[in-house]
């Protein structure tokens, strides 16, 4: 929850006409909760730059902005509203931790723990072609939807374990893991622009990224068929792909991860948050 030992720092008189009538006080109103990995939709002042922590955003024509908590976000952070050069609002935000899994997967096939040298070519191709997709930040606003489960199935991993193949430690998991049959329809959460759809990727297989606007951006990993292209705006529920096992994978499961600038981000936690008062 955002803690009420705000620090105001206003300076110079305010624009009035420039504020919204119905936006309260502080000048900035949230949708979510202050959580490691949490997701946060929020409305203020158009065109106001709104930081959470390090990274800053600008709040679109309609004074809305989608923010998010990394994993490893610290106990207390900083949320500030410049809402013009001589105005800015600050206060200081309680950052709930979480304690994360530890998980332990084996029968990995070997070249995907450590890949051979004849591999690390096409994965830092493959890691460049990520990283120029992450770059989008679509004008369109999916984020404020109510997100819904792209696939039907079983939880099989949540976000944040800590995670062990064959018995080696590497990157925590960021993803939700849904298992079910190779072939099952994987659906869009949200709207968005798709900003990458490859089929074969080395560590992910069939591979989807959808920008839900300002770069809050889904992936959808170890698919055995993708039904879109980049550049096409998809809807919530239309059909983007089928769940596979491609890539570093055991078994046939949809692993869907969120990514906000450069923190990932919770998707259980952002189906839980209902942005129909900051609409």
């Amino acid at each position: 929850m955002i803690a009420l030992a705000a620090a105001l720092a206003l300076q110079g008189a305010p624009d009035a006409t420039a504020i919204p009538a119905d936006l309260p006080e502080p000048p900035i109103v949230c949708a979510g909760e202050h959580i490691q990995g949490a997701m946060l939709v929020c409305r203020t002042v158009p065109g106001a730059e709104v930081s959470l922590g390090d990274i800053t955003v600008t709040a679109s024509e309609t004074g809305h902005v989608v923010l998010g908590h990394d994993r490893d976000a610290p106990p207390e952070t900083t949320l500030s509203v410049r809402l013009d050069p001589q105005m800015r609002y600050e206060e200081t935000v309680s950052v709930t931790q979480r304690e994360y899994e530890i998980q332990r997967i084996e029968g990995v096939p070997p070249e995907y723990v450590t890949p051979p040298p004849e591999t690390l070519e096409r994965i830092r191709r493959e890691g460049a072609q990520k990283a120029q997709a992450y770059t989008s930040r679509w004008g369109g606003q999916g984020f404020l939807s109510d997100f819904v489960m792209p696939a039907e199935g079983v939880i099989t991993g949540v976000y944040g374990s800590q995670r062990f193949y064959n018995g080696e430690p590497r990157r925590p998991h960021y993803g939700l893991d849904v298992a079910a049959e190779t072939g099952t329809d994987v659906i869009a959460p949200a709207p968005g622009v798709v900003t990458l759809a490859e089929p074969d990727m080395y560590f992910e297989g069939g591979l989807i990224f959808i920008d839900h606007g300002q770069g809050f951006t889904s992936g959808f990993l170890h698919l055995s068929g993708v039904s879109v292209e980049a550049g096409d705006i998809v809807e919530q529920g239309d059909v983007i792909g089928e769940i596979g096992a491609g890539g570093r994978a055991t078994g046939a499961h949809l692993d869907w991860r969120i990514k906000w600038h450069d923190r990932y981000i919770d998707p259980a936690l952002v189906l839980q948050v209902d942005p129909e008062a900051v609409r």
